[in-house]
């Protein structure tokens, strides 16, 4: 499929306005930028009661931002925003955390994990499974003592799905995990790639320079940081994997959709034709995002057994 008119035009206005890519700014300007963007890229918002609080953590207490929804269904969902473990936080999601919330009517959990290159890896891995098993043993103190599921965008499904591996090696339930353009792989040479290097805001030498700050050094196969390379995924909780046409993370997102498939795992595949990375968290300038958080906030219902509410 051609380039979606509205992904298009996004595209033209960042280079009309010179907009720097990844790695050409200074990591906390680029990081208040993505901060303070997210309101506009995302648009108007239906408010859902939200508290900032912290949980326990492997380097001391992690910030998360709770969401609970009018209608509440008991289920959790544990988010982790995106931005290569180096940008983003609670504020860059908020708009998907409270349409998510809304919408599965789930109590949704977004964690402030630690970020590189300050944290490198496994801060990241290390916070979302504490903020992940916390939520399991805790549920019922945020009003959510039912189903707990994972998810995150980006650098954040990558996150999601190591922790889905991590509960299944050590039978904690999770009832699903929500995988939206995940990374899952370090291999920077897959056909989608080759294809979409440059020109879709998310580009090759993008995501070089987010794998140089997470892991410096090490192995960056290990499937802690790499999920595809994981030597078995059966067993792990049913999922939802999301990808767009025009994002290099396309293949590795749904390689792994594959390996769960053929390992037996609950799992849907839904690639957005037309569309580019980071589409999901921009409904405001790219009126289909607003699709994908719908089909999201579905399938999270379903695995909490709930009627999913209003997107």
């Amino acid at each position: 499929m051609t380039l979606d008119p509205q992904a298009k035009a996004f595209l033209a206005k960042l280079d009309e306005l010179g907009a720097p890519r990844y790695g050409e700014q200074p990591t906390e300007v680029a990081r208040r930028a993505m901060d303070d963007g997210a309101a506009g890229l995302f648009g108007p918002l239906e408010p859902v009661p939200f508290e900032d609080r912290t949980v326990p953590g492997p380097a001391g207490p992690i910030p998360v931002r709770v969401y609970r929804p009018e209608n509440a269904s008991g289920a959790a969902l544990v988010y982790f925003h995106g931005g290569g473990w180096v940008l983003g936080s609670v504020v860059s999601a908020h708009g998907v955390c409270a349409t998510l919330a809304r919408g599965s009517r789930c109590t949704v959990v977004s964690v402030d994990y630690r970020l590189a290159p300050e944290h490198p890896f496994p801060a990241a891995v290390d916070d979302a499974w504490a903020a992940t098993t916390w939520v399991l043993e805790h549920g019922a103190e945020l009003g959510a003592p039912g189903p707990v599921a994972v998810g995150g965008d980006s650098a954040g499904g990558n996150l999601a799905a190591v922790v889905a591996l991590r509960a299944r090696d050590r039978q904690l339930p999770l009832a699903f995990q929500l995988l939206v353009y995940p990374v899952t792989d370090a291999d920077l040479d897959t056909a989608s790639y080759r294809e979409n290097a440059e020109g879709y805001w998310l580009t090759r030498a993008g995501m070089e320079w987010f794998w140089d700050q997470y892991i410096p050094e090490g192995d960056r196969f290990h499937p802690d940081a790499s999920p595809l390379r994981a030597e078995d995924v059966s067993g792990t909780a049913p999922a939802l994997v999301i990808t767009a046409e025009y994002d290099p993370l396309r293949d590795e997102g749904e390689a792994y959709a594959r390996r769960l498939e053929e390992a037996g795992v609950p799992v849907t595949v839904s690639r957005y034709d037309g569309l580019i990375h980071a589409f999901f968290r921009t409904p405001a300038v790219i009126a289909r995002a607003r699709d994908a958080l719908r089909e999201a906030s579905t399938a999270l219902a379903a695995a909490a057994g709930a009627e999913p509410g209003p997107v």
